[in-house]
């Protein structure tokens, strides 16, 4: 099934250039595009795959719209990228399969649980008891929520989420470790998204707290007393530790890691793979990484930067017999 142009500008808005009886029959990135595609330009550093894109028609802002004319038929929209998104939303509404039932059959729920009745349980969930689930929020298969865990509406849990194991908590006790037990919970918002094999752990004593309009990728670590602001987003595998609490509307990309008990101001954005060591109290892009290099250099650049901070005792040094 597919969606005419016509239809499209119709749902969406978007100013159209082109014929609105125009079928598109899916929705491609400009350099895979066919005929029969729709597709999308939002940065610039693309724009050379425009002209040799084969598209049906190509979403664009403003500033591209005689650029892309040149080419053939496309939607002017203030801000294409969002206006994609949309697209594909519309596209999977359009041609939904049906649905599959409210409450899979294989799934575990406790009878002191709270499910909405507009809540979906996929395949082999638990839900344990004291937890709640808000109205159109939706468990792919094999998601846990533990006990007393709170989730809110329209949120999203892809496969293998686990929501409120035990955070890690240990005294030490003669070379031993005495377990601390973890008497929080987790409290989810509304319109969060959580990617596949997440896990967001209890709190010790207070709980762990993900705000509305969270989203989460694939195989995030999350730890107890965390709490995450408003709209923030994380890429796959960052590992965000203890009682760190994170702003509202901060990024942080693939593979970094927060340390415990810092503070990210709003407004945050950390580079892929950064290691944050300290708090950060201004909004701002944050980077912190050793570059990759040829084995052989790498080992003789991190030599010297272990001489640092002598060198910089001896500089001072030499400045203040110079000021003297």
């Amino acid at each position: 099934m597919g969606l005419s142009l016509g239809s499209i500008v119709e749902a969406l808005g978007g100013e159209l250039h082109g014929d609105p009886g125009l079928n598109i029959e899916g929705l491609a990135p400009l350099e895979a595009a066919t005929s029969e595609h729709l597709s999308f330009l939002s940065n610039v550093k693309y724009l050379s795959q425009l002209a040799a894109s084969k598209a049906a028609c190509v979403i664009v802002g403003p500033e591209m719209r005689d650029l892309a004319l040149v080419r053939g038929a496309c939607i002017v929209s203030d801000q294409p990228y969002l206006y994609f998104a949309r697209v594909t939303q519309l596209w999977k509404r359009s041609n939904a399969q049906t649905l599959p039932p409210l409450r899979h059959p294989s799934a575990v729920i406790d009878p002191q649980a709270f499910v909405h009745p507009r809540a979906r349980i996929g395949a082999f969930c638990v839900i344990e008891r004291g937890a709640r689930i808000g109205a159109d929020t939706e468990l792919k298969s094999r998601v846990t929520v533990a006990q007393d865990c709170v989730i809110g509406e329209r949120c999203l849990l892809h496969p293998g989420v686990v929501i409120g194991a035990d955070g890690f908590g240990f005294a030490p006790n003669a070379g031993a470790w005495e377990k601390i037990e973890q008497l929080g919970a987790v409290r989810i918002g509304d319109d969060v998204e959580i990617g596949a094999n997440t896990c967001i752990d209890r709190g010790a004593l207070q709980d762990t707290v993900i705000e509305d309009g969270v989203k989460l990728d694939n195989l995030i670590q999350i730890g107890h007393n965390v709490r995450v602001g408003k709209h923030s987003a994380m890429a796959g595998c960052v590992g965000v530790a203890g009682s760190a609490t994170i702003g509202a509307h901060c990024t942080i990309g693939g593979g970094a890691v927060v340390l415990g008990h810092l503070v990210l101001a709003d407004g945050v954005n950390i580079s892929a793979a950064t290691v944050v060591t300290r708090s950060i109290r201004k909004p701002g892009h944050y980077t912190g990484f050793f570059p990759i290099d040829d084995n052989a250099a790498w080992e003789r650049n991190a030599a010297s930067l272990k001489q640092l901070h002598g060198l910089r005792d001896r500089i001072r040094a030499l400045e203040d017999k110079l000021k003297a």
